[in-house]
Formats: C-alpha cells, structure tokens, sequence
C-alpha cells in the first residue's frame, strides 16, 4: 500500500500547503501512514482522514478547533476534530463543549456529536495529529503529522482575511506562535476535558469568536447546530 498524502487533498488545499511543506518528510509520513493501514486497525477510516480539509477550504475558513488527535474507539473519529457521526454517544470533552455553548450562547446541548454543520460554515476541525492506532491514543504523535498540521497553520495565517484561531488545551495553545498575522486573533483555553473543566468552563469562546469575526467585516458562525 502506498500513499501519496497531498495528492489526497482537495486542490485548494494542496496549493495552499506545498510551501509549507518539506516534500521528504511528507513522504516519509505517508509511508509510516501507509504502513499503519496497511497492518493496524486505524482511525478514522482512510476515507474520512482529510475529512476537515474537504468540508472546510482554505478561501472559506474562518474558525480554526484545534484538537490533539482522533477518538481512538471504534465508531467515533470520522475526520473532524471533537466531531462524531450521528447515532455515536457524545464524548465527554465535546459534553464540555457543548455545556460550555449553552453558558455562552444560550443554545441548547445537541443530542448529536456531528459537528459537520460548523465545518459547512468555514470552521476547521481539525487535530494535530490526524490517524491513531485503536485504543492507543497519541500512538501517531511525533510520526510527522505535527509538520503536516503546522502547515496548515501557517497557511491560514498567511491569508489576509481574518481567522479566528481557537486553541484548547495545553498542546493547542503552543501553536499561538505559528500565528503571526495581526489580522488573526488566538483565543486559548484549557481542554474541555473533564479532567481539566475548570480551564475551558467559561472561557466563553464562541461569541469571542463571533465578536472577532464581526469585528473584521465577516459573517458569524451559526453554532446551534439544530438551527436550520
């Protein structure tokens, strides 16, 4: 099995990546990748893996979720960060999310976990890391999916457009220095998992959001996930 990674993405994203990324180590992330899939039950599934990059273009993107990387259990990672399909148990970190979107916003806590309605608006779900062995988390960090990422990162801050970039959580919130645009905001936080409630509860990041794109002349995001 073999993968040629950017050939994978959608075109716009692939233009906007290549000067972000070093061709050799993409490579060699895309053999280990290839390898992975090849002999290990992966996820998400290798059609779901630029899932993110699908839904969301880089001329349509507003918002940046930063997760670490996927749901490691069966069922739940579908290519979008904190996100699950329909019919899937909402995880405990995105229970604190959507908790979080009630305090802030008022909207009431979706029943499901699919957040595919923000990625149709321009916000990017995506994680640090975007495979992991079944239930060994983090088991891909470190492989050159960081570089991969980063890339993306920096593309977006070269955009002149505002993008609000929202970093959660320790491993997120070192990515702030690859944002040096001043046309960007970062607003950190802690991770919204429930071992470390106290840091994402009421750090109020969803009408941040909306302020700061309303600030720079852009449509908000609809976050209610019901809202037709």
């Amino acid at each position: 099995m073999t993968l040629d990674l950017p050939a994978l993405l959608p075109p716009s994203w692939r233009a906007a990546l290549a000067p972000h990324l070093d061709p050799a180590r993409t490579a060699a992330l895309a053999d280990f990748v290839a390898g992975e899939y090849a002999t290990q039950t992966v996820f998400p599934p290798l059609e779901d893996l630029f899932t993110a990059y699908r839904l969301c273009p880089p001329e349509n993107c507003r918002v940046l979720i930063l997760g670490q990387d996927p749901y490691h259990r069966a069922g739940q990672a579908h290519g979008l960060s904190f996100s699950v399909r329909d019919g899937v148990a909402v995880p405990p970190s995105l229970r604190n999310v959507f908790k979080e979107l009630a305090e802030d916003l008022g909207v009431p806590p979706s029943r499901s976990g699919n957040l595919t309605r923000w990625a149709a608006q321009g916000v990017l779900l995506l994680n640090a890391v975007l495979t992991v062995r079944q239930g060994t988390p983090q088991s891909h960090a470190n492989r050159g999916w960081e570089d991969f990422t980063d890339a993306t990162i920096r593309a977006l801050d070269a955009r002149s457009e505002r993008v609000v970039f929202l970093l959660w959580g320790g491993y997120a919130r070192k990515k702030a220095v690859l944002v040096t645009n001043p046309a960007h905001v970062v607003l950190e936080a802690g991770h919204p998992s429930p071992m470390n409630p106290r840091g994402f509860l009421g750090s109020r990041p969803f009408s941040a959001a909306n302020k700061a794109l309303a600030d720079a002349g852009l449509p908000t995001i609809e976050w209610d996930l019901s809202a037709g």
